[in-house]
């Protein structure tokens, strides 16, 4: 696949995002839109917390999944604000929820709307799709160290 298809790919993620393995959960950006993004998490059997979450079968922990759409919400903040490599702290999360269980094989698509950004604090409402089912969804508040 080449560079044309997609918008951002992990080189580019990891200069405006200091997460790195094991907790970059982004793997790539396939689309950026005015108000949101579209993100990628490939979730792999070799990721190291499937060792100890239910290693019979193993199941990529929800607080991860919030993880993930929490580093795309700050990932389009980041760069529709050009805000550099300014640090993105969690603040907040509300109306959580888990539909579906992610497991190794999955693509997990994460899908980011920025719903307001004022001042130093930013809201998103995110969801994770795998193969267009909603398996979590998620409103997200951030503050960014101006």
């Amino acid at each position: 696949m080449g560079k044309e298809n997609y918008a951002m790919d992990i080189e580019e993620i990891k200069k405006l995002l200091p997460h790195r393995y094991p907790f970059l959960f982004v793997d790539r950006v396939i689309e950026i839109r005015e108000n949101g993004l579209r993100a990628i998490k490939n979730v792999t059997g070799n990721e190291a917390f499937f060792q100890g979450h239910f290693p019979d079968y193993p199941v990529m922990p929800g607080v991860l999944q919030v993880e993930a759409l929490a580093q795309a919400g700050a990932l389009f903040v980041i760069y529709k604000y050009k805000l550099g490599n300014k640090p993105v702290y969690f603040m907040g999360i509300d109306k959580v929820r888990f539909r579906t269980q992610v497991v190794p094989g999955d693509t997990l698509i994460l899908e980011i709307e920025l719903l307001r950004f004022g001042g130093k604090v930013a809201k998103v409402r995110g969801k994770g799709l795998i193969n267009g089912t909603v398996a979590l969804e998620a409103d997200m508040v951030a503050m960014i160290d101006l």
